[in-house]
């Protein structure tokens, strides 16, 4: 009962995710930017990559918006432009590219140094336990699910798209 109560609010978390911003525990919205620039929070404008204008929070939000639309490439290059290479959101993001390229032993590499440096990063987790759940690992999966929940990630975007993945097998990979 409660996977299904979680997939229910799963399919409305695209709704809401508009509100919640760059909150790396919501769904992420579509790219805002095209290749190789970054929205500019402070400014609404579309700036380079690069910019010495734009921070890595702002360009963590446009890493997750191309990866979600499989602009794959788009994402790489832009984590490639973030100045922590071995913070764990440019981990997570490094895993979550790998896996959705079919490279899941490097993904899983990423994942467990993301939760290495942060053992809270729940999307590192979702993600990971997600590659489980492809991987054909449901006890994995579910163990990573009891982590998020212990960790205070209950109805969070990397919960319910985990307990989504696991009643029904399919990972998100946009």
């Amino acid at each position: 009962m409660r996977l299904t109560m979680t997939a229910a609010l799963a399919s409305l978390l695209p709704l809401t995710a508009f509100a919640a911003g760059s909150d790396n525990t919501s769904a992420p919205s579509q790219p805002t930017c095209s290749a190789g620039y970054v929205l500019d929070s402070d400014t609404g404008e579309c700036k380079r990559k690069t910019s010495s204008l734009i921070d890595d929070q702002e360009r963590y939000t446009a890493v997750r918006e191309y990866a979600y639309a499989g602009m794959t490439s788009e994402a790489l290059d832009v984590l490639d432009s973030m100045e922590d290479q071995s913070a764990d959101a440019v981990l997570t993001y490094r895993g979550f590219l790998a896996r959705q390229s079919g490279d899941m032993a490097t993904a899983m590499q990423h994942y467990l140094a993301a939760l290495k440096a942060n053992p809270d990063n729940l999307l590192a987790r979702s993600y990971m336990a997600q590659g489980f759940v492809t991987l054909g690992d449901m006890a994995g999966a579910k163990a990573q699910h009891a982590e998020i929940i212990a960790r205070g990630g209950a109805g969070t975007w990397a919960e319910a798209s985990l307990a989504q993945a696991i009643e029904t097998g399919q990972t998100f990979l946009y």
